[in-house]
């Protein structure tokens, strides 16, 4: 009877596994003045994955735009009040709704991923991520030399991270920090062509000339 109750146990647990890894990836199409870049959502951060599915879904995302881009690094939108924005407003203050962090699974800032915005430690020590805010890591290649200096005690990079820092590059020294739930899986040269943009002639590290985008779910 005890046998027959852990081979249970273990097909029931086989079933659950098998489910998890069967579950449907969701794609988003992410379109620009440049083409599109069309993202893969990660499903080992389901808060962050259902509430993305849900703006793109609603049309939230619709006409904002990358309001902060810093070449070499990342571009950053989703705030709602870029609709329609003045050349010269203030983007960024994030008055949006807050997610728990969903940090480990995707730990790793290499070009391309898709990751949430939000507020400085000072103010929010859990690393809750803004529910509308996001950004598309650019960065740069980085050698061992480099990703050695970054290392400490307690954190090392990977093997795997240290192969992508050195062949596509990546912000590495956002690891750990940011929220990871989605990857560029087609049109990773759209995130260089954003992050080239002039920027500062009105706002800080808004382009000069408005990158608008659309985001709906193609799957």
């Amino acid at each position: 009877m005890f046998l027959r109750t852990v081979l249970s146990l273990v097909f029931m647990s086989s079933l659950m596994a098998m489910s998890v890894a069967q579950e449907k990836v969701r794609k988003a199409k992410i379109t620009t003045p440049f083409g599109d870049m069309i993202v893969k959502l990660h499903n080992d951060t389901p808060q962050h994955r259902d509430n993305f599915i849900n703006y793109a879904e609603k049309g939230w995302y619709d006409g904002t735009i990358f309001h902060r881009v810093i070449p070499y690094f990342m571009a950053q939108g989703g705030d709602p009040n870029s609709v329609g924005a003045e050349p010269d407003q203030a983007l960024g203050s994030d008055r949006c709704a807050k997610i728990p962090n969903e940090i480990k699974p995707h730990y790793f800032h290499k070009k391309g991923v898709l990751a949430a915005a939000r507020l400085p430690d000072g103010i929010n020590p859990t690393k809750e991520s803004s529910a509308c805010q996001f950004f598309v890591v650019q960065g740069f290649k980085q050698n061992d030399a480099q990703l050695n200096a970054m290392e400490t005690d307690n954190f090392k990079f990977s093997d795997m991270a240290r192969a992508y820092y050195k062949t596509i590059g990546g912000s590495p020294s956002l690891d750990m920090n940011y929220t990871i739930f989605g990857e560029v899986i087609e049109g990773l040269e759209i995130i260089d062509l954003i992050c080239n943009m002039p920027t500062g002639k009105h706002v800080g590290d808004r382009p000069n000339t408005d990158v608008v985008m659309k985001v709906e779910m193609i799957n």
